[in-house]
């Protein structure tokens, strides 16, 4: 039996990280502020950690979106694949070219584009979709605010968020 409603405890889910790092960063306040010498110290240290987790939660919390969609998505070593219903497949990100999203389809997914791979489309609403924040933040160049933004807008039209720069020809050949 649960005394937390479930979307309570659906939201809680969502924001966790950005809620334990407010929890740590009022301990880690209390410590610099009530005590003297190495607590002191420690509290300031513990501040910081919680203010970096807060902003990493408050960023992963903004990027998840509900679950309960076709398929699931899995990350293991670079390698981003998804298993759905319909379809499936996998794309690593080291060889990944292109990131889009794409709100036409229903609901809402990730394009992902590999040379010589079709095309590779999540949901939004996939299990492990939450996972996809952290892969795609090792994209050079991506930023991670693009991809926040990109999930939150309301134009339907589809938003190329990141492509793979080509890499610089080698002049000693």
């Amino acid at each position: 039996m649960s005394f937390v409603r479930p979307e309570a405890s659906r939201q809680l889910k969502r924001w966790r990280e950005a809620l334990i790092g407010l929890g740590v960063l009022m301990v880690g306040a209390w410590w610099a502020i009530a005590f003297n010498g190495i607590v002191s110290w420690v509290g300031t240290a513990l501040c910081v950690a919680g203010v970096v987790l807060a902003i990493t939660g408050v960023q992963r919390g903004r990027f998840r979106s509900n679950t309960g969609g076709p398929g699931l998505v899995q990350i293991d070593e670079g390698r981003v694949t998804y298993f759905g219903p319909l379809t499936g497949g996998s794309i690593d990100l080291a060889e990944m070219s292109d990131l889009a999203f794409d709100p036409t389809g229903e609901p809402a997914h990730w394009r992902l584009s590999q040379p010589g791979q079709p095309q590779l489309f999540i949901p939004i609403s996939a299990a492990g979709n939450d996972l996809l924040f952290d892969a795609f933040s090792t994209l050079p160049g991506l930023r991670s605010d693009a991809l926040i933004s990109a999930q939150r807008g309301t134009s339907k039209e589809i938003r190329h968020i990141w492509t793979r720069k080509a890499p610089p020809r080698n002049r000693l050949r």
